[in-house]
């Protein structure tokens, strides 16, 4: 819980458009301020554990960054940080961004008549009177089948852009929606922020979500 009244000031770990976007539904006032931490995964970690790792690691970056900067005004606090991170897993194998159109191609066509899973951590920190506290951590897994994919769909696709920038090489709100035949668990999740598991851990902060 906050230890101050005051209400806190919410920040963004994050540069993606879409959880901004999936938090500002919500109604919420906040501040994108992105962490630039390295985003390599270590081998021996879970997929669960690894996005776990990777959000705290960009959750705990900007808490550091915001208490250098305020901590002549600690007036200025609290502040509720607020970073996630998702891979897709397929086989085992963890997809991230692709960092070619060939690489993007290869994901989906591996993806193609396969149920892959999709694993978001997220990691909330509370900065108050110039205490970083330790991360409020959770981890979702979500699961997605795709219908059969044809090698002219996939190029089309990749070559609108739209993977690019996405782990596993798709967008599930996006024009890869055409190729979900279903869904097992948090819709949310895939696109990048669990926002019922958020929801709950914000109001155990203390921070009120919808009038709550």
């Amino acid at each position: 819980m906050l230890l101050s009244k005051t209400a806190p000031r919410l920040v963004l770990a994050s540069a993606s458009p879409r959880r901004s976007q999936l938090l500002s539904n919500l109604g919420l006032q906040f501040s994108v301020l992105v962490s630039q931490v390295d985003e390599a995964i270590a081998p021996e970690l879970s997929p669960s554990a690894a996005v776990i790792d990777l959000a705290s690691r960009k959750a705990l970056a900007v808490a550091e960054k915001l208490r250098l900067e305020a901590k002549n005004s600690l007036q200025q606090g609290p502040y509720v940080i607020i970073a996630a991170d998702t891979i897709v897993v397929n086989e085992g194998k963890l997809l991230g961004k692709p960092v070619s159109k060939e690489e993007a191609i290869n994901m989906l066509s591996s993806l193609s008549d396969k149920v892959h899973e999709v694993y978001t951590g997220i990691a909330v920190i509370v900065l108050e009177q110039g205490l970083v506290k330790a991360p409020v951590t959770k981890s979702v897994v979500s699961k997605v089948r795709f219908r059969r994919l044809e090698p002219a769909e996939i190029r089309a696709y990749v070559e609108g852009g739209e993977p690019m920038d996405k782990a596993g090489a798709y967008a599930l709100q996006g024009g890869a929606s055409a190729f979900v035949q279903s869904v097992e668990g948090c819709y949310t999740n895939i696109i990048g922020l669990p926002m019922p598991d958020l929801v709950a851990m914000l109001r155990d902060l203390g921070v009120p979500v919808l009038g709550c």
